[in-house]
């Protein structure tokens, strides 16, 4: 069922990043589209934040109210004021327009109270499906590239230090090493290089708790 334009509730979405700006000018233009659209019940969310973050109070709300049908529309002043990016617009007013909402960007000329608007999001639709298939496809092909220049990929893998020292004492290259161990020569390199540094530490601690005094190695307790 389709409310009258003099009875439509509508939902005013306001954002500044910081809290050293103000919404005059975004309220100002919007109320004067309101007026001539004739439309005089609104409510006003405004948050005071960067629109990088979708943890904003006042964005939170007004969904909440769009998914109880407590508006009829949503109204910002530019798109980039509520959304975060292309696919989250696309997602957004998908769900608007699953909840009979609908939606207006005075700025961007975006206005889904008309067929026009309706067609323009399906646009935006297509676009952002094409933007996600693009960026699929230079993830592969990268990807690809990396295999094709010797390039390991997934999560590093973990290097039997034991094994490596012991290959080592046997009089092995590194590069015979990490051909035996299946590794890369840079990854047993790194091995053997913490392996060194290991030791070294546990020389130096081993050689501080001979230095030390017998009355500094006392545990001390304390009494209730």
């Amino acid at each position: 069922m389709y409310q009258s334009d003099m009875v439509k509730r509508i939902g005013i979405y306001l954002r500044v990043s910081t809290n050293g700006q103000n919404t005059e000018l975004q309220r100002k233009e919007i109320e004067n589209y309101l007026s001539v659209r004739g439309w005089t019940n609104w409510t006003i969310y405004e948050d005071k934040l960067t629109g990088t973050t979708n943890q904003r109070p006042a964005l939170k709300l007004m969904m909440s109210d769009a998914r109880a049908r407590k508006i009829d529309a949503i109204i910002c002043w530019k798109m980039d004021r509520l959304f975060r990016s292309l696919k989250d617009l696309v997602t957004t007013l998908q769900e608007l327009s699953d909840f009979g909402v609908e939606f207006v960007s005075i700025k961007d000329q975006i206005d889904m109270t008309t067929a026009s608007g309706r067609l323009m999001t399906h646009l935006l639709a297509a676009f952002a499906e094409f933007e996600a298939a693009l960026i699929k496809e230079r993830v592969c092909a990268g990807l690809a590239n990396a295999k094709r220049n010797g390039v390991i990929l997934g999560r590093p893998t973990v290097i039997n230090k034991y094994e490596v020292v012991r290959l080592k004492e046997q009089g092995l290259s590194l590069s015979e090493i990490a051909k035996q161990i299946n590794k890369t020569k840079s990854a047993v390199s790194k091995t053997l290089k913490k392996i060194r540094i290991e030791s070294i530490e546990s020389t130096v601690s081993k050689t501080k708790d001979f230095s030390t005094p017998p009355s500094t190695q006392k545990s001390i307790k304390i009494d209730d």
